[in-house]
């Protein structure tokens, strides 16, 4: 049952061949689903949770998930209020359960009263926090929120949903620094795999089609031609991520959207240790000679004078005390160093006088190496990119989601005439760098300074990176990149008077890379033309949650009574719970379903293809949904 409800419109849950039915039927259906609910409510926790949550909670598993997603769908809170408020009397904690449940119904005075009086009694709820949170939020009272997520992060510190919850703050009060820092302290947790059902290769298969769809011609086979992309829309590492590295993905997607790639890349130097500085930091500690001898921490925690530690008859004891605390230290003229690498700390023993060799060797810390670079560049060689800066990208983020071009990234050309489309709007000095692939910056950007050796720079006021994090940016810029590219050869075809062409497949992937970098409009005019050249069922509910969202009932029936045709074409016959049902009663709920019906009915559709999309009517009345009395 949770799976019917939970894996609804999952394009990985799908089995050819299978038919796909409604798990409720009728109300009788949804009154025993409601009984075991309540019965198995307080086991839940074991059934697991969702891949952002790092320990699954009464409140936070699959159990509550799939009772939220069956009645929020379909704007029926009042079902899950009678369920919770029985659930609330056992667990205190089902009072974020019962507060989200009320305020979705409108009931939000009977909502923030719960969580006040939940939270006199647990104040250390974090998903408590996070109703409040989200509740303030929509008000416009975001400096209160803020106030809440950060109370949410003491509470779960080892949670992603909260770290998560206050770079979002962050980001909506303008606090980018904070934002990012936020995200980089967010704990990450390995994706697991949902439980699918593995079946075994069929010998041959036979999926009969109904004749009704087949004669509608709303369905087409894709050609090979438009099936075809370009291989670097297809190696777009961003649509392969997983559980929380999706959601930080997400997150600083949305970041860059609001400052851009070049503010982005300088609030990163900003808080993050650069390679860059780490070196000038290491060139400096090296040129500067000790003129006097450091203090020596001993082993009972006392602080002394190395001199005076030497004196007393401990110099090998003392000898090994300044070794681990002057570890960073140049070598001087005699001393011995444990790692002369570039990129590693160096360890010296801090006594001319000591026989070195009595020492034993010190671990070498590498922070960043030479080795790491040459098997970065022997990958890029194997790519067949040119390393030395002969191929390089003509045209590069710009302000709004771009930034310059890196030489050791080969130029990719999106289209036959990419090229000479990139040439045209160039926006940034041809000696301009970008990120390494190692996750440094490879040399300054116009307008910011180099920082001298010893200018007074220090990493106490910074942090690491982490190697996640560094990662997520490279993924971001490979889409800005492919995103800038786009947008520049569509202007360049646009001021030439020239048709644009691109494969079904291409538009497709072009509009969802849209909607992760937020570009909605350009989004939707990719969709639109993947659809001229191809059916997608992806396409088209993208625009239908579009068209859902700005209000527009006729293309949004229009969309719908073609997924629902191609659904019901493999088998999938179930109208809720699915993405179809849940937009088509969002308008239901603004101009009713009986205006709907009749819309239905004044588009002349088929007689099989009316019951489908009759369904949808039917079920909402008969749970009584908003909107199925007028």
């Amino acid at each position: 049952m949770l799976r019917a409800i939970l894996y609804a419109d999952d394009v990985n849950y799908r089995l050819a061949g299978y038919r796909k039915l409604d798990p409720i039927t009728t109300a009788e259906g949804e009154i025993r689903f409601l009984q075991a609910a309540e019965a198995l409510f307080m086991k839940g926790w074991q059934l697991g949770s969702d891949p952002e949550i790092q320990v699954a909670s009464v409140v936070s598993n699959h159990l509550a998930s799939g009772v939220m997603k069956y009645f929020g769908d379909s704007f029926r809170y009042d079902q899950a209020v009678n369920l919770f408020e029985k659930l609330h009397a056992k667990e205190p904690d089902v009072a974020s359960l019962l507060a989200q449940a009320y305020i979705g119904m409108n009931e939000e005075v009977k909502g923030v009263q719960i969580i006040a009086s939940a939270l006199r009694e647990n104040p250390q709820a974090y998903t408590l926090l996070h109703v409040q949170c989200d509740f303030l939020r929509s008000k416009g009272k975001t400096e209160w929120a803020l106030q809440l997520a950060r109370q949410a992060v003491n509470c779960a510190p080892s949670e992603f949903a909260t770290w998560a919850k206050l770079t979002e703050v962050y980001t909506e009060l303008g606090m980018y620094d904070s934002a990012l820092l936020t995200l980089n302290s967010c704990p990450m947790f390995t994706y697991n795999e949902r439980d699918l059902h593995r079946m075994p290769t069929p010998a041959k298969t036979h999926l009969p089609i109904k004749q009704f769809i087949a004669d509608s011609n709303i369905l087409d086979e894709d050609g090979a031609k438009d099936s075809d992309a370009d291989v670097a829309l297809l190696r777009l590492p961003a649509p392969g991520l997983r559980g929380t590295f999706a959601r930080a993905y997400a997150l600083l997607a949305r970041l860059v959207s609001q400052i851009g790639w070049d503010e982005l890349l300088k609030t990163r130097s900003a808080v993050f240790v650069m390679e860059e500085e780490y070196r000038a930091q290491k060139a400096a500690a090296a040129s500067q000679t000790p003129t006097k001898e450091s203090p020596v921490i001993m082993e009972d925690g006392s602080v002394r004078d190395s001199g005076v530690a030497l004196s007393n008859g401990n110099r090998r004891h003392s000898a090994d005390d300044d070794a681990s605390t002057r570890g960073i230290q140049s070598p001087r003229d005699g001393q011995t160093s444990a790692a002369g690498s570039m990129g590693s700390v160096t360890v010296t023993n801090g006594n001319p006088n000591l026989n070195v060799n009595t020492i034993p060797p010190i671990p070498v810390i590498k922070v960043s190496t030479e080795s790491d670079r040459e098997k970065e560049h022997e990958e890029l060689r194997k790519q067949g990119v040119d390393i030395n800066g002969t191929e390089t990208i003509s045209e590069h983020p710009s302000a709004e989601g771009s930034d310059a071009g890196d030489e050791n990234v080969q130029e990719i050309t999106v289209g036959s005439q990419a090229g000479q489309a990139l040439e045209k709007p160039v926006a940034a000095a041809a000696n301009e760098e970008t990120e390494d692939p190692s996750g440094g910056r490879s040399s300054p950007r116009p307008g910011e300074k180099q920082m001298p050796p010893g200018d007074g720079f220090s990493f106490s006021n910074k942090r690491l990176c982490e190697r996640w994090l560094d990662n997520l940016f490279m993924v971001l810029y490979e889409d800005l990149r492919i995103w800038t590219i786009f947008r520049a050869e569509v202007a360049h075809y646009k001021t030439q008077h020239v048709a644009y062409r691109k494969t079904g497949t291409e538009w497709e992937i072009l509009g969802e890379l849209g909607l992760r970098l937020h570009h909605k409009e350009e989004a939707k005019e990719a969709f639109l033309r993947c659809l001229e050249q191809k059916f997608s069922a992806k396409a088209w509910m993208k625009l239908l949650e579009m068209f859902a969202d700005e209000n527009d009932l006729q293309r949004s029936l229009n969309a719908a009574i073609r997924l629902t045709a191609y659904q019901h074409r493999w088998y999938q016959e179930s109208s809720y719970p699915t993405a179809i049902a849940h937009h088509l009663y969002k308008l239901g709920r603004i101009h009713g379903h009986a205006k709907i019906s009749y819309t239905i009915l004044s588009m002349g559709l088929p007689e099989g293809l009316l019951n489908m999309m009759q369904g949808y009517l039917n079920y909402g009345k008969m749970f009584k949904i908003e909107g199925f009395d007028y």
